[in-house]
């Protein structure tokens, strides 16, 4: 290990950029991206956690599908977490500042069947989706078209999976009733 000790910025600064948003315009937006960023963080694990404890008949598509959910979250944190440093911001890290900046909960380290599984995740979708529409305005009332715009092609992949959560936990079935006996 380094023993260079040099901070070259601090976690919770903004510089200035070089898309020339001014820097108060640029905190805030960093603020708010940082938020979005720990928000995929927790959702990234809670769909992770899904993913390795999902049990029953229909194991291997929901198992599938956990995992394109999460790529897809993390696809997302990524872009958010680059935007942030074009911005002048560091990008908050590690699980202790992601749980301190998210304002959506992970759900724990218990196993709950698959219906209250997926529940919990549709409900911290459409927190993040809520949130994230929020800091999109925040961005087009600053003037920063770049970033709202970013923020809208992630929103378009976290409503669609949240919307595929929604019909996994429809209750019509092809199953016979009398195949279930």
């Amino acid at each position: 290990m380094s023993t260079q000790k040099t901070v070259r910025q601090s976690a919770d600064s903004v510089e200035e950029n070089e898309l020339r948003l001014e820097q108060e315009k640029a905190e805030q937006i960093v603020d708010a991206l940082n938020s979005e960023l720990a928000n995929s963080y927790v959702l990234y694990h809670q769909l992770k956690k899904h993913h390795w404890v999902v049990e029953g008949a229909e194991f291997l598509p929901l198992h599938e599908f956990l995992e394109e959910a999460y790529e897809n979250v993390e696809e997302g944190a990524d872009v958010i977490a680059e935007r942030a440093q074009a911005l002048g911001g560091v990008p908050v890290s590690g699980p202790t500042n992601l749980e301190e900046r998210a304002t959506v909960e992970f759900e724990g380290e218990d196993v709950y069947d698959v219906r209250t599984m997926f529940e919990n995740d549709l409900e911290m979708y459409g927190d993040i989706i809520e949130s994230m529409r929020g800091s999109i305005e925040l961005a087009e009332n600053l003037g920063d078209p770049a970033t709202s715009e970013i923020l809208r092609e992630i929103l378009v992949h976290l409503e669609e999976d949240g919307h595929h959560f929604e019909h996994y936990l429809e209750d019509d079935t092809l199953v016979l009733e009398e195949a279930t006996k």
